[in-house]
C-alpha cells in the first residue's frame, strides 16, 4: 500500500539497455533547467503514486504506462524534504513511433543507461535512484 502523503513520482522506462529521457526546458523559473530528466512529476488531487507517474508519462511522452511493466518502486525523501516515489519499468517492445512528445521539455531520447548514469547534465538524484533499481534486476 502506498503512503498517502507524497509530492510526486518519476519512472525510468528501460528498453534494451536504454532509458527514456526528457531534456528539460532551459528556463530560469524551473529547477534543473536544461538537464535530462525522466517521465513523471507532481501529484494531482488524491492520485496514488502510480496514477501520478502514469498520468505524467502520458502527458509528457504520450505513453500509457502498463502497471505490470513496473519492476521496482521506492518511496524516498527529495532535496526539499518531501516524500516522492521512484519507479522503474522494463518495456523492451516499446517503439520510437509509440512516443508522442508533449509540450514540456525540449526533446526526448532513449539514452544508453551507462551514458545516463555518467552524464553531467542528468539530475543527480535520478542517477542514484536508477542505480538502486538496476541492482534488483
Amino acid at each position: 500500500m502506498y503512503d498517502q502523503d507524497f509530492d510526486g513520482a518519476k519512472c525510468a522506462i528501460l528498453r534494451r539497455g536504454h532509458v527514456l529521457t526528457i531534456l528539460r526546458d532551459d528556463r530560469d523559473d524551473i529547477v534543473w533547467p536544461n538537464h535530462w530528466d525522466l517521465p513523471g512529476g507532481g501529484r494531482q488531487g488524491a492520485e496514488t503514486p502510480f496514477e501520478t507517474v502514469a498520468r505524467e508519462t502520458f502527458e509528457e511522452v504520450g505513453l500509457t504506462l502498463p502497471e505490470q511493466r513496473i519492476f521496482y518502486s521506492v518511496r524516498q525523501i527529495n532535496d526539499f524534504g518531501l516524500p516522492v516515489y521512484f519507479f522503474a519499468a522494463l518495456w523492451d517492445a516499446l517503439q520510437d513511433e509509440d512516443i508522442q512528445f508533449g509540450n514540456e521539455g525540449q526533446r526526448w531520447e532513449f539514452m544508453p543507461i551507462e551514458v545516463f548514469l555518467e552524464h553531467t547534465y542528468v539530475i543527480p538524484q535520478l542517477k542514484t535512484r536508477l542505480r538502486l533499481a538496476l541492482t534488483t534486476l
